[in-house]
């Protein structure tokens, strides 16, 4: 029997909530720098970035608030801290261009999903604005729709 090939997701780890409290405007591409115990890790598939966020400190950009769970097997001479602050790989452009718009639009910076990259792990990025309550409602209402649409189809074909 022949079997199936496993359609190849290079995500690792996704923000769902993001989508629901923000507006997203542009995205861009981010290297994280990371220990060899964290890489470990991602490929064991214990990365989370569900509460993480961005902040920019001395002309850089990290990423705080993202979890990655240490194995059991984790070296013994190394501290392994789930939740250290990881830098993010930006041009000077792309930096300057993110803090500007966080000074001048009051845009934050939130991380979306961390994903394999010619085997670099890669994190995306948006500029994004937050949403208000009626926003999120207005949403909802779309993805509901949405859903009953596709479900219509399907039940007419």
């Amino acid at each position: 029997m022949a079997k199936k090939k496993a359609i190849s997701d290079n995500t690792i780890a996704r923000n769902r909530r993001a989508s629901f409290d923000y507006a997203f405007e542009e995205t861009f591409e981010a290297g994280v720098v990371l220990q060899g115990w964290e890489l470990k890790s991602i490929r064991a598939g214990k990365a989370h970035i569900s509460q993480s966020h961005v902040l920019f400190k001395n002309g850089e950009a990290w990423i705080i608030g993202s979890q990655f769970v240490p194995l059991n097997s984790a070296s013994t001479h190394v501290n392994a801290d789930p939740d250290r602050t990881r830098k993010l790989l930006l041009s000077r452009k792309e930096l300057n261009r993110l803090r500007g718009a966080i000074e001048q639009k009051g845009l934050t910076v939130v991380p979306l999903k961390l994903y394999w990259k010619r085997g670099l792990v890669k994190c995306e990025i948006a500029l994004a604005k937050g949403k208000k309550k009626h926003d999120k409602r207005q949403s909802i209402k779309e993805k509901d729709w949405a859903r009953d649409k596709e479900r219509l189809k399907r039940m007419k074909s």
